[in-house]
Protein backbone atom coordinates (compact mmCIF):
# COMPACT_ATOMS: atom_id res chain seq x y z
CA UNK A 1 0.00 0.00 0.00
CA UNK A 2 1.12 3.32 -0.75
CA UNK A 3 2.33 5.41 1.62
CA UNK A 4 -0.10 8.47 2.48
CA UNK A 5 1.48 11.86 1.50
CA UNK A 6 0.80 15.24 3.14
CA UNK A 7 -0.07 18.35 2.52
CA UNK A 8 0.58 21.63 5.04
CA UNK A 9 -2.01 24.53 4.10
CA UNK A 10 -0.68 27.75 6.28
CA UNK A 11 -3.98 30.06 6.04
CA UNK A 12 -4.38 33.57 5.15
CA UNK A 13 -4.68 36.32 7.82
CA UNK A 14 -7.27 38.24 9.08
CA UNK A 15 -10.16 38.04 11.47
CA UNK A 16 -11.84 35.18 11.39
CA UNK A 17 -10.11 33.70 8.51
CA UNK A 18 -9.45 30.44 9.79
CA UNK A 19 -13.17 29.46 10.60
CA UNK A 20 -15.06 31.27 8.07
CA UNK A 21 -12.75 31.41 4.84
CA UNK A 22 -9.90 29.35 4.52
CA UNK A 23 -11.01 26.12 6.27
CA UNK A 24 -13.33 26.11 2.86
CA UNK A 25 -10.52 26.05 0.67
CA UNK A 26 -8.45 23.21 2.71
CA UNK A 27 -12.31 21.38 2.36
CA UNK A 28 -12.33 21.62 -1.08
CA UNK A 29 -8.54 20.72 -1.11
CA UNK A 30 -9.31 17.64 0.83
CA UNK A 31 -12.20 16.69 -1.21
CA UNK A 32 -10.06 16.80 -4.19
CA UNK A 33 -6.92 15.31 -3.73
CA UNK A 34 -9.32 12.24 -2.00
CA UNK A 35 -7.37 9.51 -0.33
CA UNK A 36 -4.06 8.84 0.29
CA UNK A 37 -3.84 12.53 0.91
CA UNK A 38 -3.39 14.22 4.86
CA UNK A 39 -4.16 17.78 4.50
CA UNK A 40 -2.82 19.35 7.66
CA UNK A 41 -4.04 22.37 8.39
CA UNK A 42 -3.36 24.54 11.91
CA UNK A 43 -4.75 27.62 13.15
CA UNK A 44 -2.10 30.12 13.36
CA UNK A 45 -1.90 32.65 16.21
CA UNK A 46 -3.05 36.16 15.99
CA UNK A 47 -4.87 36.04 12.48
CA UNK A 48 -5.98 39.09 12.98
CA UNK A 49 -2.78 41.26 12.65
CA UNK A 50 -0.18 38.25 11.56
CA UNK A 51 3.56 38.55 13.17
CA UNK A 52 5.75 36.85 10.93
CA UNK A 53 8.10 35.65 13.76
CA UNK A 54 5.19 33.90 15.45
CA UNK A 55 3.70 32.46 12.53
CA UNK A 56 6.82 31.00 11.55
CA UNK A 57 7.56 29.61 14.90
CA UNK A 58 4.10 28.05 14.47
CA UNK A 59 4.67 26.02 11.30
CA UNK A 60 8.28 25.09 12.07
CA UNK A 61 6.48 22.86 15.18
CA UNK A 62 3.90 21.18 12.52
CA UNK A 63 6.89 20.77 10.53
CA UNK A 64 7.79 17.81 13.44
CA UNK A 65 4.92 16.19 12.66
CA UNK A 66 5.46 16.16 8.42
CA UNK A 67 7.69 13.26 6.80
CA UNK A 68 9.54 13.72 3.21
CA UNK A 69 7.80 14.65 0.28
CA UNK A 70 5.23 17.30 1.92
CA UNK A 71 3.66 19.81 0.23
CA UNK A 72 3.41 22.99 1.52
CA UNK A 73 0.42 25.33 0.79
CA UNK A 74 0.09 29.23 1.24
CA UNK A 75 -3.27 31.47 1.13
CA UNK A 76 -2.54 34.97 0.89
CA UNK A 77 -0.18 36.08 3.88
CA UNK A 78 0.85 32.96 4.74
CA UNK A 79 2.44 32.08 1.28
CA UNK A 80 4.12 35.09 1.88
CA UNK A 81 5.39 34.33 5.25
CA UNK A 82 6.16 30.18 3.90
CA UNK A 83 8.05 31.59 0.51
CA UNK A 84 10.17 34.01 2.90
CA UNK A 85 10.89 31.51 5.11
CA UNK A 86 11.70 28.75 2.92
CA UNK A 87 13.77 31.54 0.73
CA UNK A 88 15.52 32.52 3.67
CA UNK A 89 15.75 30.06 5.74
CA UNK A 90 14.93 32.33 8.66
CA UNK A 91 12.60 30.35 10.25
CA UNK A 92 13.87 31.30 13.68
CA UNK A 93 17.50 30.64 12.74
CA UNK A 94 20.05 33.34 11.99
CA UNK A 95 22.88 32.61 9.94
CA UNK A 96 23.49 32.26 5.68
CA UNK A 97 20.85 29.46 4.30
CA UNK A 98 22.21 28.39 1.02
CA UNK A 99 18.93 26.50 -0.75
CA UNK A 100 15.72 26.14 0.54
CA UNK A 101 15.32 25.73 4.52
CA UNK A 102 12.93 26.02 7.31
CA UNK A 103 14.50 26.69 10.69
CA UNK A 104 18.35 26.66 10.16
CA UNK A 105 20.71 29.04 11.65
CA UNK A 106 23.81 27.61 9.65
CA UNK A 107 24.94 26.98 5.82
CA UNK A 108 22.83 24.40 4.21
CA UNK A 109 23.85 22.89 0.64
CA UNK A 110 20.18 21.32 -0.07
CA UNK A 111 15.97 21.56 -0.29
CA UNK A 112 15.06 21.07 3.43
CA UNK A 113 13.23 22.70 6.11
CA UNK A 114 14.72 22.54 9.68
CA UNK A 115 18.01 22.19 10.58
CA UNK A 116 21.61 24.14 12.14
CA UNK A 117 24.00 22.47 10.52
CA UNK A 118 24.84 21.00 6.86
CA UNK A 119 22.46 18.35 5.84
CA UNK A 120 22.67 15.18 3.76
CA UNK A 121 22.54 12.40 6.48
CA UNK A 122 19.10 12.48 7.34
CA UNK A 123 19.56 13.17 11.43
CA UNK A 124 17.50 15.27 13.19
CA UNK A 125 19.58 19.12 14.13
CA UNK A 126 18.73 22.16 15.35
CA UNK A 127 16.29 22.81 17.51
CA UNK A 128 14.47 19.54 17.59
CA UNK A 129 13.32 19.97 14.04
CA UNK A 130 14.01 17.31 12.08
CA UNK A 131 14.76 18.20 8.00
CA UNK A 132 12.40 17.76 5.90
CA UNK A 133 12.55 17.55 1.78
CA UNK A 134 9.74 19.19 0.25
CA UNK A 135 7.59 17.74 -2.64
CA UNK A 136 6.32 21.11 -3.82
CA UNK A 137 5.36 24.55 -2.91
CA UNK A 138 2.08 26.42 -3.38
CA UNK A 139 1.38 30.02 -3.14
CA UNK A 140 -2.30 31.18 -3.50
CA UNK A 141 -3.28 34.51 -3.92
CA UNK A 142 -0.11 35.56 -2.19
CA UNK A 143 1.48 39.25 -1.66
CA UNK A 144 4.53 39.90 -3.65
CA UNK A 145 6.98 41.65 -1.45
CA UNK A 146 10.15 40.28 -2.59
CA UNK A 147 11.79 37.93 -4.87
CA UNK A 148 12.13 34.67 -2.50
CA UNK A 149 14.67 32.36 -3.66
CA UNK A 150 13.41 29.37 -3.76
CA UNK A 151 15.16 26.09 -5.16
CA UNK A 152 14.65 25.13 -8.45
CA UNK A 153 14.41 21.57 -7.44
CA UNK A 154 11.17 21.20 -5.91
CA UNK A 155 8.28 22.47 -8.07
CA UNK A 156 6.38 25.74 -7.22
CA UNK A 157 3.46 26.59 -8.94
CA UNK A 158 1.46 30.21 -8.22
CA UNK A 159 -2.23 30.86 -8.13
CA UNK A 160 -4.43 33.41 -8.37
CA UNK A 161 -7.69 34.64 -9.19
CA UNK A 162 -8.36 37.26 -12.00
CA UNK A 163 -10.96 38.76 -9.98
CA UNK A 164 -9.14 39.08 -6.81
CA UNK A 165 -10.40 42.79 -5.45
CA UNK A 166 -8.30 42.31 -2.30
CA UNK A 167 -4.63 40.67 -3.92
CA UNK A 168 -4.52 42.34 -7.74
CA UNK A 169 -3.21 39.83 -9.83
CA UNK A 170 -0.08 41.45 -10.81
CA UNK A 171 1.51 39.93 -7.27
CA UNK A 172 1.65 36.39 -9.27
CA UNK A 173 3.09 37.93 -12.36
CA UNK A 174 5.59 39.35 -10.24
CA UNK A 175 6.39 35.87 -8.52
CA UNK A 176 6.09 33.93 -11.89
CA UNK A 177 9.17 36.37 -12.97
CA UNK A 178 11.15 36.29 -9.40
CA UNK A 179 10.85 32.15 -9.67
CA UNK A 180 11.74 31.29 -12.99
CA UNK A 181 10.95 27.44 -12.39
CA UNK A 182 7.19 28.90 -11.46
CA UNK A 183 4.22 27.99 -12.89
CA UNK A 184 1.70 30.72 -12.43
CA UNK A 185 -2.38 30.12 -12.90
CA UNK A 186 -4.34 33.19 -13.16
CA UNK A 187 -7.81 31.77 -13.40
CA UNK A 188 -10.96 33.81 -14.95
CA UNK A 189 -13.84 34.95 -12.55
CA UNK A 190 -12.28 33.82 -9.49
CA UNK A 191 -11.60 35.80 -6.55
CA UNK A 192 -9.15 36.04 -3.44
CA UNK A 193 -11.02 32.70 -1.78
CA UNK A 194 -10.66 31.25 -5.54
CA UNK A 195 -14.56 30.86 -5.44
CA UNK A 196 -13.59 27.79 -2.53
CA UNK A 197 -12.72 25.81 -5.26
CA UNK A 198 -9.24 24.34 -5.28
CA UNK A 199 -9.23 21.81 -7.97
CA UNK A 200 -6.82 22.83 -10.52
CA UNK A 201 -4.37 23.48 -6.71
CA UNK A 202 -5.04 19.35 -6.15
CA UNK A 203 -4.29 18.13 -9.91
CA UNK A 204 -0.77 20.28 -9.95
CA UNK A 205 -0.20 18.65 -6.36
CA UNK A 206 -0.97 15.36 -7.56
CA UNK A 207 1.14 15.41 -10.29
CA UNK A 208 4.04 16.31 -8.45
Amino acid sequence: MAAMRQVLFVQGGGAGTYDEWDGRLVDSLRRELGDGWEVRYPRMPGEDDPDPAAWSAAIRGEMTLMDDGVVVVGHSVGGTILAGMIGDGTMGGSGPIGDATMGGSGPIGDATMGGSRPVGDGGTVGVGVPERRLGGIVLIAAPFVEGPELPPDVPVHVFHGLADETIPPGHAEAYGKAIPHAGVSLLPDRDHQLGDDLSEVARVISGW
